[in-house]
């Protein structure tokens, strides 16, 4: 297995990765330099081509229920469009924007790679989703165009994958980066346990498309987020081995359930609570 902490900064993370050992709030300075990205997993490192085609199905069945139908899909109680594997979101034009519009950005990557989508979707593109609502999508659902729309997202499975894998390794750094000074060892430590650890680039990819980077602190509820920096920052310190997957899957349900327990009661996200844990105990095994 490869190692990831090296060069320059093994000094760096050798010394506050002992500090954890022990208590990971004490014996580590209060400020001090970023962590180099060399102490993370490199740019060339990442699921090889048979575990990226199991992570690609795993988030087809978790967002999509590997159901074809629901590869253009409008969730109940959601103001967007879900599409693809990853249910990548597509809003309307002129609506907030308040989890970010993600499918663009796959149609700009898959067209780059040699699979532009149909026609009238590269317009929308630069409109924004067609629909305002869900009754408005189910009533074309089963029309040629979204047919048409559907059978290319099918197609494409792969290379959604490849975007999904991508877009979580760049944001690697950035959680180090963004990580409060007395906890970017841990930080850097949980990932590197993830990504030596077989299935572990698993957790790393799925969470960041379940519930996004959660690098801004406003974005949540109370002022806490529920994003992948929330859950390796609550992460136990682990090493490489089944137990990261076990640690990482208990710091996500953790982080889930103080989302509920911040949201505005009539919201009732406690109903969504059965299902996110049937989906982070997936990362216990791949």
């Amino acid at each position: 297995m490869m190692k990831i902490v090296q060069l320059g900064c093994a000094v760096v993370l050798a010394t506050a990765l002992s500090a954890c050992s022990n208590n990971p709030f004490k014996q580590i300075p209060e400020a001090g330099p970023e962590i180099p990205e060399a102490g993370l997993p490199p740019a060339s490192m990442g699921p090889d081509a048979a575990e990226m085609r199991r992570i690609g199905e795993k988030i087809f069945i978790n967002e999509a229920g590997g159901d074809k139908n629901k590869l253009v899909h409008w969730n109940v109680g959601e103001d967007f469009a879900a599409m693809g594997i990853g249910h990548f979101t597509w809003y309307p034009p002129g609506r907030k924007q308040r989890f970010g519009d993600t499918f663009p950005g796959l149609i700009r990557y898959m067209s780059q790679r040699g699979a532009p989508p149909p026609p009238w979707v590269q317009f929308a593109i630069a409109r924004g989703a067609p629909w305002y609502s869900r009754e408005e999508l189910f009533r074309v659902k089963n029309t040629p165009q979204i047919q048409q729309l559907v059978n290319y997202l099918y197609q494409t499975r792969g290379l959604q994958a490849e975007y999904i894998v991508e877009r979580s390794k760049r944001a690697l750094q950035k959680f180090v980066n963004a990580a409060p000074p007395h906890l970017k060892a841990r930080v850097a430590q949980n990932i590197n346990a993830l990504a030596n650890t077989p299935g572990g680039w698993y957790p790393l990819i799925d969470y960041v498309n379940f519930k996004g980077e959660g690098l801004n602190r406003n974005g949540g509820y109370n002022g806490q987020n529920w994003g992948m920096l929330q859950v390796l920052e609550t992460m136990r310190p682990s090493q490489p081995g089944p137990q990261a997957l076990n640690a990482f899957a208990d710091a996500a349900y953790q982080v889930l359930l103080r989302r509920v327990r911040n949201s505005p009661p009539q919201n009732n996200e406690a109903r969504w609570l059965a299902g996110w844990r049937n989906r982070v105990d997936t990362y216990r095994r791949l």
